[in-house]
């Protein structure tokens, strides 16, 4: 099947989500356990929590990105050739005015006004990789947690084929309301809606509402094998799918190396991986879901977008950080052809 862009769309994909900047360190499995860090998730912590964590790698190379999950799939889906405008909101700080500048570089739009010094600062997110290539995320929401239904620019939304929401963003009040509002607002102008899980996390802290949400609103919906099975209650990968696909049209479940299950029209799809030697896993799927978004906008069938994801995942594990570092639209015909 094809799904071909729509008419008057200028814009491919609105991400709406936590605008983070990353500090990426790698570190010993002895650090995650002295720290009691759950090994691959996702631990929320005060600015005090964090601080004391940099004090112990202050001896540790260190890298700074402009991250948060929406932020990393649409750099993908810029990387990809595609079009798009990110919705999140930054402090009134360097890291702030340092995140805006860098998104806008990386081809995407970025409007929303800067938070008031009074409102917090710019948030930060503490990405510790191990040995195994497994990455644990260390998060200050800062600011993030203030996104509103202000905030969103309605005029990018309404030229966007499709909007893009992250998860993470069920975990505070005032982005849930905002995610409400455009869920609304999609279905008033034919916008297309995916979602994605993000977190194992929030499956377990919130798994209901995101099958009601996902239920009347979804078109597509992002997740991976560990996070569909605690959210079907199931261990069998096929059961999952074969349950998921009552929820929306088109489901893509990722399994690391062996690919993705594409589920479409209650038909079950295999998309073979790309085997890789992974140094670090984070933001494997936020570039496997920038790579899906624009092949879905962009006139790819669902498998060759599938396709297309598998590849910019299999890329994104062999580099550290969450983002890759230049385009890679000219290897698109000749992933997909094979």
């Amino acid at each position: 099947m094809v799904i071909n862009a729509q008419d008057g769309k200028s814009l491919d994909v609105f991400g709406v989500g936590n605008a983070l900047l990353d500090i990426l360190a790698f570190v010993e499995d002895d650090f995650l356990e002295t720290h009691q860090l759950g090994r691959g998730g996702m631990t929320l912590m005060d600015a005090h929590q964090q601080g004391t964590l940099l004090q112990e790698l202050e001896n540790s190379p260190l890298k700074l990105s402009c991250g948060g999950s929406a932020a990393n799939t649409m750099i993908a889906i810029a990387q990809s050739g595609g079009t798009g405008y990110f919705a999140a909101k930054v402090g009134s700080d360097t890291n702030g005015e340092f995140y805006r500048q860098d998104m806008t570089a990386a081809g995407i739009e970025f409007g929303v006004k800067s938070a008031t010094e009074e409102q917090g600062p710019t948030g930060t997110c503490l990405v510790l990789t191990t040995p195994d290539a497994e990455r644990t995320l260390c998060t200050n929401l800062g600011v993030s947690i203030a996104l509103s239904p202000a905030d969103i620019d309605w005029e990018a939304f309404r030229r966007s084929q499709y909007v893009y929401i992250e998860g993470y963003l069920w975990d505070a009040p005032e982005p849930r309301l905002a995610c409400l509002d455009i869920l609304q607002q999609a279905q008033t102008h034919n916008i297309k809606v995916a979602l994605t899980f993000s977190d194992l996390f929030l499956v377990e802290r919130h798994g209901e509402e995101l099958r009601q949400l996902s239920a009347e609103y979804a078109d597509v919906i992002f997740c991976n094998a560990d996070e569909v099975k605690a959210f079907c209650q199931e261990t069998d990968l096929e059961a999952c799918a074969r349950q998921m696909s009552s929820l929306a049209d088109l489901i893509f479940i990722t399994n690391g190396g062996q690919g993705c299950l594409v589920v479409q029209n209650q038909t079950i799809t295999p998309v073979s991986g790309f085997p890789v030697k992974p140094i670090d896993t984070v933001g494997a799927g936020d570039a496997f879901a920038g790579g899906v978004l624009y092949g879905l906008t962009n006139g790819l069938t669902t498998e060759k977008a599938a396709r297309w994801g598998n590849y910019l995942g299999s890329q994104i594990v062999q580099v550290r950080g969450p983002r890759l570092s230049e385009s890679y639209r000219s290897q698109l015909e000749k992933i997909i052809s094979r």
